[in-house]
């Protein structure tokens, strides 16, 4: 997903073929856009307990004992425990201790919303999808990151080696300054799709579609043969089919899991589009409706509970259903209990393509971390940011909160092939464990563990996902990152006005078109109605943002 002005992304996608220009690299070394000069790292002063000599692949240490403050969105699935061997282990190998404020996920960015805005926010805030921290600029709470980049040997060298200057770009304020450190993937990682009944394809010699139209041709004629079997019958409410569907169509859909901007970037005439009247956005809404119409879609995936979709999957009532990774594993082990093993075979197909080809939207930038203004006038504030850099940007730090502890969770080989030891388990990497990665230990949750190169991400995939990426990589290329379009305050405020409900009513006037509850006759009607929402306001304002970003940077 791309970086949202307003909400979080969809992130995980695949590098582009981009040559770093002249410009973005003097950014990244000394004197670029905004304020990545590093003029302010340069003065820093507050530095005790540093490194004199950290660098990039180099252990950080601090000289003496350090407390830093925290915040940690507590997931449900591993609750938080002080005896984490991750947390022991952090202390014992850079001298910092990381002091907690442990908040529900679920309250997660509420709380911390109110923790900012009282001033008693913990100094590093993790978990902070590019976006989120647009709210905190204004005010000066939240630290701009980009004025300390010279402070973080890693973070820079992977920002200069992948390549990722200009989707760093899209991180940029209205000052010209960001105020997120994204997690950085070398590649492309798409995750959702759909997942299919494979064996029901090779009854009748068919292929594995990859196209939408080829996944409506398959259902149907899988359909003729088992008349009583649903088609796609979507978990997600049908959001992330939405996702994908849109940028494979040159738009976005799908609410908080596409729909960010609402606009669709046209080089033609060099400005942004409203994405949910335009060509692209109708032609797919189109698409989906024809798949409903054919009975191929059913239309209860956009109002269904989770457990009602997984349901019929999982007892063979369905022939398709939303997927990623992890529900993978999960359909495949549930289906072995309902159908038996042997019965059947399921397949997580590629993304399928559309129009605008086959396309994974958004950039290599993962969730991140916030950093309090009071951290710049803390004492041990370089030592702060050294620590940041090593765990979370060097490869050392990354692969520790994945992996654990060379010899106590995993083992490496000479090659460099990692394996869990014998009695622990993650996501089905070694089902014969009975201890849980994350549970028992805290490594692979998703505060620490997140970014990385791609041989890391893929260290920690089963062979069959694996083999989806490779193939993913090898036939889909990145959608094109549109152009930075910063909003300074008044137009996020004007702009935040004027989206919330034009995505509310795009979204609930696009489920009626696609299920048959609205007529595509009355399209131009609905173009009207989205016009009088406000529109041509809300493009005005997102149009003079990239215009006034272009005068100041170029």
């Amino acid at each position: 997903m791309s970086p949202s002005l307003f909400s979080h992304p969809i992130t995980r996608r695949r590098a582009g073929a981009l040559l770093l220009s002249t410009a973005a690299a003097a950014a990244l070394a000394a004197c670029g856009s905004g304020s990545d000069s590093g003029d302010a790292a340069q003065g820093v002063t507050n530095t005790a307990a540093a490194m004199d000599d950290f660098a990039a692949d180099t252990s950080f240490k601090a000289t003496e004992p350090l407390t830093f403050s925290c915040l940690f969105s507590d997931h449900p699935n591993y609750p938080y425990k002080a005896d984490w061997m991750l947390l022991e282990e952090i202390t014992n190998r850079t001298n910092v201790t990381l002091d907690m404020t442990i908040v529900p996920m679920s309250d997660y960015e509420q709380k911390r919303s109110l923790l900012i805005s009282s001033g008693d926010a913990p100094l590093i805030l993790p978990k902070t999808y590019p976006g989120q921290e647009s709210a905190f600029v204004s005010s000066g709470a939240v630290l701009a990151v980009s004025d300390y980049f010279d402070l973080m040997p890693n973070f820079r060298k992977k920002v200069e080696e992948w390549q990722l200057d200009e989707e760093l770009d899209t991180l940029r304020q209205a000052d010209g300054s960001i105020y997120v450190l994204p997690g950085l993937h070398e590649e492309i990682w798409p995750d959702y799709t759909f997942e299919i009944r494979k064996d029901l394809l090779d009854e009748q010699g068919l292929e594995l579609p990859t196209t939408w139209e080829e996944l409506q041709d398959v259902i149907s004629k899988v359909q003729e043969r088992h008349p009583d079997m649903k088609g796609i019958s979507d978990r997600f409410e049908g959001l992330s089919m939405l996702n994908l569907a849109a940028v494979s169509y040159g738009t976005q859909s799908g609410g908080s899991w596409g729909m960010t901007t609402m606009a669709e970037w046209d080089e033609d005439s060099q400005s942004f589009i409203f994405c949910g009247t335009s060509d692209n956005y109708k032609a797919m809404v189109t698409m989906l409706r024809g798949m409903v119409d054919a009975g191929v879609l059913d239309p209860d995936s956009f109002t269904q509970d989770e457990d009602t979709a997984v349901n019929t999957f999982t007892t063979g009532k369905s022939i398709a259903i939303g997927t990623n990774s992890q529900y993978d594993v999960t359909y495949e082990t549930t289906m072995k209990e309902t159908l038996g093993e042997g019965n059947f075979e399921v397949v997580k197909i590629l993304q399928p393509a559309g129009p605008a080809g086959a396309l994974i939207g958004g950039t290599r930038l993962e969730n991140g971390i916030m950093i309090s203004s009071k951290a710049a006038d803390d004492p041990n504030f370089v030592a702060m940011m050294q620590f940041i850099d090593w765990l979370w940007y060097s490869d050392e730090g990354e692969e520790f909160a994945k992996w654990g502890v060379e010899g106590v969770t995993y083992n490496k080989d000479a090659d460099g092939t990692r394996t869990l030891v014998d009695d622990i388990n993650y996501n089905g990497l070694n089902p014969a464990g009975d201890k849980d990665l994350r549970v028992e230990y805290g490594f692979s949750g998703g505060v620490f563990a997140y970014g990385g190169t791609t041989e890391l991400l893929h260290s920690m995939m089963l062979d069959k996902e694996l083999a989806w990426q490779e193939e993913m990589a090898a036939t889909h290329t990145q959608r094109p990152i549109d152009p930075p379009a910063p909003l300074d305050e008044t137009q996020r405020e004007q702009a935040t006005l004027l989206i919330t409900p034009l995505q509310d009513y795009v979204m609930q006037e696009t489920l009626k078109f696609i299920t048959g509850r609205r007529d595509l006759a009355e399209w131009d009607t609905y173009v009207t109605e989205c016009e009088a929402k406000g529109v041509t306001s809300y493009m005005d304002i997102l149009n003079a943002a990239r215009a006034t970003y272009v005068e100041n940077n170029g």
